[in-house]
C-alpha cells in the first residue's frame, strides 16, 4: 500500500532530503534514558529535525528558536508561511507566560486541570512567537503532552519544541508504527525516536481566544473537561 503519510510530501523530499540517515533511538516513556535524551538535545541545538512521540500520534519537531530546522519542517510538511500553524510542547504551566498573552484566570485554571494531556490549547500569541516563526501570527498552539518522553527532551533543552503530526489526514500503521515512521522519514529527518506505537488520534484542539474555550477539533482527551 502506498504511504499516505508521505504521498504529500513526494514532491518536496528531493529539496530536504540528507546525505545521511536517520538515527533511531529507542527510549521508553515510563524512564526515558538521561544519556539518550542528551544525545537529542544536542542534536535539537545543531539544526536537527526529530520525530518524537507524544500522548497522541508521532509529532515532527525542532528547537523553537533554530529557524533553520523550522523551514526544514517547512519544507518538509509542504507548510506555506501565512499557513504556518505549528504548536509548541512545553514541559510545564511556567513556559506559558513566555510566548503568549492576556492568559485570563480561568483559562489558565482550565489548562492547569487538562494538562498534562492529549489537548491543543490556541492562545493569543505574545510578540516573541512572530520572531520565532519568521510570520506574523496572533496565536499560538500550546501543548504539555502527557508523554515523559517530550517533556524530558524540553526539560533539557530548556525551552519549547516545535510540533506538527507527522500525518495530514489519514492515519494509518506508516504514521503508528515507529519502525515504519523511520523507514519513511530517515531521509528527511536526523532522529527518530521509537518511544513505542503511536494513538490513532491526534490531540483536542480548544480556542482559548474568546469569550468561552470552544473545541475546534475532537480529538484525544475528555470534551467535558472544557465545559
Amino acid at each position: 500500500m502506498e504511504n499516505a503519510v508521505l504521498s504529500a510530501f513526494a514532491n518536496l523530499s528531493e529539496n530536504v532530503e540528507k546525505n545521511m540517515p536517520a538515527e533511531f533511538i529507542k527510549l521508553y516513556e515510563e524512564n526515558p534514558e538521561k544519556k539518550k535524551i542528551s544525545e537529542v538535545v544536542e542534536v535539537l541545538r545543531n539544526d536537527g529535525v526529530i520525530i518524537y512521540p507524544t500522548d497522541t500520534v508521532y509529532g515532527l519537531g525542532c528547537d523553537i528558536f533554530n529557524h533553520k530546522a523550522i523551514e526544514r519542517i517547512r519544507q518538509i510538511k509542504g507548510i506555506k508561511g501565512k499557513h504556518l500553524n505549528l504548536s509548541f510542547i512545553c514541559y510545564d504551566l511556567s513556559h506559558i507566560s513566555e510566548y503568549t498573552r492576556h492568559l485570563d484566570t480561568p483559562t489558565f485554571k482550565l489548562m492547569k486541570k487538562a494538562l498534562p494531556g492529549p489537548y491543543t490549547f490556541i492562545l493569543e500569541s505574545s510578540t516573541k512567537v512572530p520572531k520565532i516563526l519568521n510570520v506574523k501570527k496572533k496565536t499560538v498552539g500550546i501543548r504539555i503532552s502527557d508523554n515523559n518522553i517530550p517533556r524530558e527532551i524540553v526539560k533539557e533543552l530548556g525551552n519549547p519544541i516545535i510540533t506538527t503530526s507527522i500525518h495530514d489526514d489519514s492515519i494509518n500503521d506508516h504514521a503508528t508504527d515507529p519502525e515504519l515512521i523511520f523507514d519513511d522519514f530517515k531521509n528527511l529527518v536526523d532522529v527518530v525516536i521509537d518511544g513505542g506505537f503511536g494513538q490513532i488520534h491526534a490531540s483536542t484542539i480548544v480556542d482559548c481566544t474568546g469569550d468561552e474555550p470552544e473545541i475546534v477539533r475532537e480529538g484525544m482527551g475528555d470534551i467535558n473537561i472544557i465545559g
